[in-house]
């Protein structure tokens, strides 16, 4: 039946070409389960390690990002704590001012209140001294209009005398 044909140069053989199409066939599925399958699973698994290495990529950049905008937050709230802590040392300072001015106020006033009660008591002592003085004067007019004999004209003189000296004085 199908033997074999020849055309000249080129032979056909049925049964040959039958058994070249069989082994083809038994070597793509021997190819196909023991080399595809494994190799196609490989690529698989390869396929799953880079999925999962870009869904790690992807959770350690939404991960930065976080981070970032956390750290975004904290420097705005350290600046913010920076400039509250500056707003009160300022206030501190001013107060601590106005509480150093006082002082120093009530200070001056004591001391010039001081000032004042030591000028009055010189005050005082000046007139107790000047009393004194007075007392001494009247003392020794007195004897001196004891020692001369009193009349109107001497006594005039006396008491003017007496008032030039307290002037004068």
């Amino acid at each position: 039946m199908f033997t074999e044909t020849t055309l000249g140069v080129i032979s056909l053989n049925f049964w040959s070409i039958l058994f070249s199409l069989l082994n083809l066939v038994i070597l793509f599925l021997l190819a196909k389960k023991f080399l595809y399958k494994p190799v196609k699973k490989m690529l698989a698994d390869r396929q799953a390690t880079i999925d999962a290495s870009y869904q790690k990529a992807e959770e350690s950049e939404k991960a930065a990002q976080r981070n970032k905008e956390e750290y975004e937050k904290r420097l705005e709230n350290a600046k913010e704590e920076a400039d509250d802590i500056i707003k009160n040392a300022v206030s501190t300072a001013k107060a601590r001012e106005k509480d150093i001015i006082a002082d120093a106020k009530e200070e001056s006033e004591h001391i010039v209140k001081q000032a004042r009660e030591n000028a009055e008591l010189e005050i005082k002592k000046a007139q107790e001294t000047i009393k004194d003085e007075i007392v001494d004067v009247s003392t020794k007019l007195t004897e001196k209009l004891l020692e001369r004999e009193i009349n109107m004209e001497t006594n005039k003189d006396l008491v003017d005398s007496f008032i030039d000296e307290i002037g004068e004085e």
